[in-house]
C-alpha cells in the first residue's frame, strides 16, 4: 500500500511526463491535449459481447494515453486522476447527451463505476476507476451537468486475471460475476440516465456484464439497438418513491482498443 510520503511527493516532486518522459512534469502539455482527445467516438468490439451498452471512448488505447493510464492504475501517479477525469467526462457527456449541461430533461444522472477486483484494489492502494469517476463528476458539475458517483457494483465471485484471455474467455470469466450492493436499489431510485464507467474497453465483457446486473436491479426489458424500454413496473415499489418512465444505462471510458473506433456511429 501506498505510504503517506509516496502521496506526499506526488505533489512537491514531478518527475517526468507519465506520456512521454518530458522532464519536470507529471503529464506535458501536448500528452495532456492528446490524452483528452479531438471528441469522444463510439466505439464497438469486435466480437461484441451480448448486452453490451453503447460504448463512446475519448481516445483509441496506444502511447501516451496507455502510459498514463497505467501510470495512475498501476503506479499510483493519483496527480493524473483530474485531467484523466475530464477525458472521461467528455466521453460521458455524449453518452448521456447532456450538451453544453443541464442533462436533455431525461432526469439526474449517474455514473456508476466498474468494480476492480479487491485484491488488486489492495495491491495497488487506491481503487483508480471509483478516483477517476469522482473527477469526472466534478468537471461535469463545472459544466453545469447535475451528476452524482454512485458505486453500487461490487463483485459477488472471484474472478481470474482478464491479461491474456480472449473475447470468449473473458465474458465468461466475468458472467455472473458482479451484483448490485446492499442498499444500492434505494440509491438508483429517481435516477433516469445512468452511464457505466471504466478507464479502459478491450473486449467490452466487463460493461456488459455490468450492464446486465444494472438492468436486474431497475427492472428494465434488454434494450434494443435503439436504447433501454420501459421500466416493469415492479423497480422500486419498496421505496415509495415514483419512478420515471424510462432509465437509460449507457458506458463511457477514457480509451477503447483502436480497431473498435472503425465502427464509429456517433
Amino acid at each position: 500500500m501506498r505510504g503517506w510520503w509516496q502521496d506526499l511527493s506526488d505533489l512537491v516532486l514531478p518527475g517526468r511526463c507519465a506520456g512521454c518522459g518530458r522532464a519536470r512534469t507529471t503529464l506535458c502539455t501536448r500528452c495532456a491535449v492528446t490524452v483528452r482527445g479531438t471528441g469522444p467516438s463510439r466505439v464497438r468490439p469486435r466480437p461484441a459481447p451480448p448486452g453490451l451498452p453503447p460504448v463512446h471512448a475519448a481516445v483509441p488505447y496506444r502511447d501516451p494515453a496507455r502510459a498514463v493510464l497505467l501510470a495512475h492504475k498501476e503506479r499510483g501517479a493519483l496527480g493524473l486522476a483530474r485531467p484523466l477525469g475530464a477525458a472521461l467526462a467528455g466521453a460521458v457527456a455524449v453518452a448521456a447527451g447532456t450538451g453544453g449541461g443541464g442533462g436533455g430533461g431525461e432526469g439526474p444522472l449517474a455514473l456508476v463505476p466498474v468494480p476492480s477486483a479487491p485484491r488488486a484494489t489492495r495491491a495497488r492502494g487506491h481503487d483508480p476507476t471509483l478516483r477517476i469517476a469522482y473527477a469526472a463528476a466534478a468537471e461535469l458539475r463545472r459544466a453545469g451537468v447535475a451528476v452524482r458517483v454512485l458505486s453500487v457494483l461490487r463483485q459477488r465471485r472471484q474472478v481470474a486475471d482478464q491479461a491474456g484471455l480472449g473475447a470468449r474467455q473473458r465474458l465468461a470469466n466475468v458472467t455472473g460475476a458482479l451484483e448490485v450492493a446492499g442498499g444500492g436499489r434505494g440509491l438508483l431510485a429517481g435516477i433516469g440516465r445512468i452511464v457505466l464507467v471504466d478507464d479502459l474497453m478491450t473486449t467490452g465483457a466487463s460493461l456488459a456484464e455490468a450492464a446486465r446486473v444494472m438492468r436486474a436491479a431497475l427492472g428494465t426489458a434488454r434494450p434494443g439497438e435503439g436504447g433501454d424500454r420501459k421500466w416493469n413496473g415492479t423497480a422500486h415499489a419498496a421505496s415509495g418513491r415514483e419512478k420515471p418512465e424510462a432509465v437509460t444505462v449507457r458506458a463511457a471510458v477514457i480509451a477503447s482498443s483502436p480497431d473498435s473506433f472503425e465502427i464509429n456511429r456517433n
